[in-house]
């Protein structure tokens, strides 16, 4: 099996986890989940799409049990 590609972490995402005080709550994620929700988010195409895309992972870490608009138990 060929192993996932790793995206780095953009600033502007960064950024954003901090602002909303939401980077432990990230962090908390699973790795593959940090990763898809950064690849997710990246390869969007226009910039209104990457926003409303980082906007609901934030959403979602905020509100928790959330991921990609399913449910997520969580560790």
């Amino acid at each position: 099996m060929v192993p996932r590609l790793r995206h780095p972490m953009p600033d502007y995402f960064r950024d954003a986890l901090n602002a909303r005080g939401l980077m432990n709550a990230y962090l908390a994620r699973p790795p593959y989940q940090q990763n898809d929700y950064i690849g997710w988010i990246v390869r969007a195409k226009l910039e209104a799409t990457k926003q409303k895309r980082l906007d609901q992972m934030l959403d979602e870490l905020e509100r928790g049990g959330v991921y990609m608009k399913m449910k997520w138990k969580g560790k």
